[in-house]
């Protein structure tokens, strides 16, 4: 990066960083994918830095990028992960003591390492101070990334450590910006977390190749690449038919470890069982794993050679509900380029007709393991299908990977019914509850059942018997399975079933002149009713004519009863209501009235204004105040304001209201004597 510097020394060191480190970064370590390996209680050591550089635009967090440009200058990367979580701690101190190195840590976990230049969540902390000497993560550090600053010593060379967390893999870079390439050396302590691997090394599994001339042996975990020999002095074979004559790690030329070794015989194997065994080569070592832990002498690993002979499929793998393809897997990998992708080498024969249309296979280098046989569409009819392997019309055998053509197989194969979830019930009404019994047929082989009755009932069975009310809503749902394949089915059921007498009145309180009308809202399937409207008559109608009362010249009240019938369940319902027929509907304005609780004439109102629409009535006292005022035609007054009485004598009354019949707006006025 480059530092804050006063202005007279800023333009003549300005250049110099680009000048000196434009040279891209070649040296293994000196990338993030080429970083180095970590084993926690190593030391490493830097004797010599080259100059180059990958990225010369860095993001630090809280650091002002206007102020300094950060870079790795001259870097080298260390990668680990973390075997248990804790805090890391580690410490960078220059071989020369003027020499200035920064860091950033990086948790890469599940990401390509080259992301540490374009992804700014993943960096953990770091620390860019411009004063020269040792530096890393300590209990005592600062809590904050310290940002570029000129050489002044006062700035906190060591940051806090981090927390780091188990199955993480993070990557530490060091830049150095110092004028000399001495070097460091770097070492991890004083943290609670562990960055060394407690597996110890091993071989693991070997396999022949085809002519028997070389194996590949694959390790439980990374080894050194420098641990090896070229010639593979540390195997041996018993029986010792041959010998081990050359030994080629996979990646060695752009890493530092390797889990793969190609080991070349002096002669091809015969048919049998044999051990590669594991002792110190001439380099008085076996193989050492990054922390220098060596694979114990004597250690070995069994394998079979056979000179090829043509193989057969091994398996099918397990097909799902209405599968639409099937696996094959085969006991050697087979070449890809024999593999005719419109699916030719195949057939399908069994319960419903199958049409292959393609195969294909899961080709790494050129070869698979399994290869998938792809139909037109879903088989949904269950039972035993045949899937035969031929030599297709292309003639091209499909081979394995020793080029051994594969003879012709049928392989059967099962495939589950496709079910269906819907259910069927029956009921059995009555006037409050009804009982329904549900159930499955069981059809496709279903063995297994989830009822859900209104989000809370849930049941188990093919069958089940349960009550609702007469008069609900309710939801069902059944998922059913026969192990492969499942369905689900929800239905609402709603119940109007429950018989409940409703009616409504065109009004409570009519005139005399005029009818009575009735609206009829019954609930549940009633098919009998009966109206009865007082003593004076009855109907049988569901919804009767308007009812015209007897003119008495007196106000009554009659009742108005309904009853609705059920007659097939012999249920029954029944409410009523009162209605005022008034003695007449001429509004009248009393001239007097005595408000002293004796039960007569106690209010003042207009009388039967049940047709006055728009109504309005005021009351004035000899001042010209409103002591009472009301639209509603059956408020009167009390004789107070306010809760208190007035005196005895003459109020001023107004009434003005649109008579309902005649649509004619009528006002009036007088005045009323109040008597105490």
């Amino acid at each position: 990066m480059i530092r804050s510097l006063p202005y007279w020394l800023f333009a003549l060191f300005f250049w110099t960083p680009f000048a000196a480190y434009s040279q891209a970064c070649t040296t293994l370590g000196q990338t993030p994918a080429t970083a180095f390996p970590v084993c926690g209680t190593a030391v490493f050591t830097q004797n010599n830095v080259p100059s180059c550089t990958n990225a010369p635009n860095l993001f630090v967090p809280g650091c002002n990028l206007n102020q300094c440009q950060y870079s790795d200058v001259n870097p080298f990367y260390y990668r680990f992960k973390c075997y248990q979580s804790g805090t890391l701690g580690f410490t960078i101190t220059p071989i020369s003591a003027g020499d200035d190195y920064d860091w950033q840590l990086y948790d890469i976990t599940g990401l390509n390492p080259n992301e540490i230049f374009t992804n700014r969540n993943i960096i953990v902390t770091g620390n860019w101070a411009g004063n020269p000497g040792p530096t890393g993560a300590s209990a005592t550090g600062a809590t904050f990334i310290q940002c570029c600053s000129e050489p002044n010593g006062n700035e906190p060379r060591f940051s806090a450590m981090p927390v780091i967390q188990v199955d993480h893999e993070y990557i530490l870079l060091v830049s150095n910006y110092s004028p000399s390439q001495v070097g460091y050396r770097l070492s991890f302590g004083g943290g609670t977390g562990v960055i060394t691997d407690p597996l110890l090394p091993k071989l693991n599994t070997a396999k022949p190749d085809c002519d028997g001339r070389k194996i590949t042996l694959k390790l439980n975990k990374y080894i050194r690449c420098n641990s090896t020999t070229l010639s593979g002095s540390e195997f041996s074979l018993v029986p010792a038919v041959t010998t081990v004559i050359a030994a080629q790690p996979d990646s060695c030329s752009f890493g530092f470890d390797i889990d793969e070794i190609t080991l070349t015989l002096a002669a091809p194997l015969t048919n049998g069982n044999y051990e590669l065994v594991i002792n110190n080569g001439t380099d008085n070592n076996t193989l050492l794993d990054d922390c220098a832990r060596a694979i114990p002498q004597g250690d070995k690993v069994p394998f079979t050679y056979f000179i090829p002979q043509p193989i057969f499929a091994d398996s099918i793998g397990r097909t799902a509900c209405a599968p639409d393809s099937v696996k094959l897997y085969f006991p050697k990998r087979i070449l890809c380029s024999t593999i005719d992708p419109r699916g030719i080498d195949f057939t399908v024969n069994g319960p419903s007709a199958v049409t292959v249309t393609s195969a294909n296979g899961n080709c790494i280098n050129g070869k698979t393991d399994f290869v998938t046989v792809k139909f037109s569409a879903p088989v949904k009819i269950g039972g035993t299908y045949q899937l035969r392997l031929r030599a297709g019309t292309d003639t091209v055998i499909i081979q394995d990977e020793c080029g051994q053509p594969l003879p012709s197989q049928n392989m059967n194969f099962s495939v589950a019914d496709t079910v269906s979830a819907r259910f069927d019930f029956s009921a059995t009404l009555g006037c409050q509850q009804n009982s329904y019994l549900f159930s499955h047929n069981g059809a496709g082989g279903v063995n297994s059942y989830n009822w859900i009755f209104n989000n809370t009932i849930r049941v188990n069975t093919p069958t089940h018997q349960l009550n609702f009310p007469a008069n609900s809503s309710n939801t069902i749902s059944l998922k059913v399975s026969n192990g492969i394949c499942t369905d689900s089915a929800s239905q609402q059921l709603v119940l109007n079933n429950q018989v409940k007498a409703i009616f409504s009145l065109s009004d409570s309180i009519i005139c005399p002149e005029d009818k009575l009308k009735f609206v009829n809202s019954s609930l549940g399937q009633a098919d009998q009713w009966r109206w009865q409207f007082d003593a004076l008559a009855s109907s049988t109608q569901k919804d009767p004519p308007p009812f015209q009362f007897p003119f008495t010249n007196s106000e009554r009240l009659y009742r108005i009863r309904l009853r609705a019938t059920n007659t097939q369940l012999g249920c029954s319902d029944s409410t009523e209501k009162w209605v005022k027929v008034l003695n007449h509907c001429l509004i009248e304005v009393p001239n007097a009235f005595t408000p002293n609780n004796d039960g007569l004439n106690d209010w003042f109102n207009p009388h039967n204004a049940l047709k006055a629409d728009n109504y309005i009535f005021s009351v004035y006292n000899r001042w010209g105040q409103v002591v009472f005022q009301s639209k509603n035609w059956m408020d009167r007054w009390d004789g107070k304001l306010k809760g208190q009485l007035q005196p005895a004598g003459i109020y001023v009354w107004k009434l003005s209201y649109t008579h309902r019949d005649s649509g004619q707006v009528i006002f009036k006025k007088g005045t009323v004597m109040l008597i105490r």
